[in-house]
């Protein structure tokens, strides 16, 4: 049996797939299961031993092109994926491009989200379909689709990979720091709304620090995010360990993995840490909890509820405010709701883990 299953999203909507992942594997231990994502979200997949083969699609190299290089590009990458003629092919979004190689594919079972592109729709892309609309946490609606196959979870555990390579770069780092007891604080997103404010990050390194923790600063190699974490620590009156645009995803993995506390804002990284088991204290804005909150691994379930307030989920913490609304301050975006959280509430909830 050959199964693909489609999500041209974000890096941790993509690693909040492995569950069904594994599912697959479980019902199908015979199937070959490949995976159609964007190329900066492959390492949640590679390494991945239930996955065989990965269709990675350069979105920024494509999106760059001429209009004909950026047709033949598309043409020749749907191409390569449905020759190899799939049993079962699920599109986890609604998206056009998933909606469309499955529609071309001829998979005998077509599943996907209900696609919002009505033109799309007259085709019939899907034999199956779930609700866009699903106000569940991630993992469960991805599990959602073993339902339409008549299957059932067995387990529900996100999982992300890294070599002993990957380890013992991170363990080398740590160990000519002479570290060996730390906390990870991940202060920045892609989405600079997500990000609280700068010196009240820098007042919560500097208590732990003076508390004895150790704080490894981290952070994507994009400048918008070296910036910020610059600035950051231009505030701070203590020296963290700043290793910000020095890791890959596997080695940021491995770094989080060796920590004893995660504590960050709405990211992937977020979700790697907590696919890891590490406790995870995440700064949520405009967020949605019950779809996006840290899963934990232990529970394999979610009781992340639609409020904004301070949620626990196993060992993982949520902090967050009501009334949030997306405004411009000295030419930035930002969330009202993430300015109403202080360091003293993340504080309290470090204390709280640590005793």
């Amino acid at each position: 049996m050959r199964i693909l299953l489609i999500k041209f999203r974000h890096i941790g909507d993509v690693l909040l797939s492995t569950p069904l992942i594994k599912n697959l594997r479980i019902h199908f231990p015979d199937a070959q299961i490949d995976f159609a994502l964007n190329e900066d979200t492959k390492e949640m997949i590679s390494q991945n031993p239930d996955v065989n083969k990965i269709f990675a699609y350069d979105r920024k190299r494509i999106k760059n092109e001429g209009i004909l290089f950026h047709i033949i590009d598309e043409y020749k990458f749907i191409r390569k994926i449905i020759r190899n003629k799939y049993d079962l092919m699920i599109n986890l979004t609604e998206g056009d491009r998933g909606a469309i190689i499955s529609k071309l594919s001829g998979s005998k079972i077509r599943l996907g989200i209900e696609s919002r592109n009505s033109l799309l729709k007259l085709f019939r892309p899907y034999r199956s379909s779930i609700k866009e609309t699903a106000h569940i946490h991630a993992v469960e609606r991805d599990l959602e689709f073993l339902k339409l196959v008549d299957l059932k979870p067995k387990e529900k555990k996100v999982k992300v990979y890294f070599n002993n390579q990957d380890y013992e770069k991170a363990s080398d780092i740590l160990k000519s720091e002479k570290i060996t007891d730390f906390i990870v604080i991940h202060p920045v997103s892609r989405w600079m709304f997500k990000c609280w404010d700068d010196e009240r990050f820098s007042m919560v390194i500097d208590y732990l620090q003076k508390e004895g923790h150790r704080v490894v600063v981290t952070a994507s190699p994009e400048q918008n995010e070296l910036d910020r974490i610059s600035k950051i620590l231009s505030y701070c009156n203590s020296e963290p360990l700043n290793l910000s645009g020095k890791l890959t995803l596997k080695e940021l993995s491995a770094l989080i993995s060796m920590a004893k506390l995660f504590v960050g804002v709405d990211t992937a990284p977020m979700h790697m840490a907590a696919a890891l088991n590490i406790p995870v204290i995440a700064l949520f804005g405009p967020t949605d909890p019950v779809i996006w909150g840290p899963w934990d691994n232990d529970l394999e379930y979610s009781t992340y509820k639609d409020i904004r307030e301070v949620q626990c989920n196993g060992k993982h913490v949520i902090i967050q405010y009501p009334g949030d609304k997306i405004i411009y301050k000295n030419g930035k975006k930002i969330s009202t709701a993430m300015m109403k959280i202080l360091p003293e509430n993340i504080i309290q909830q470090i204390n709280r883990i640590s005793d």
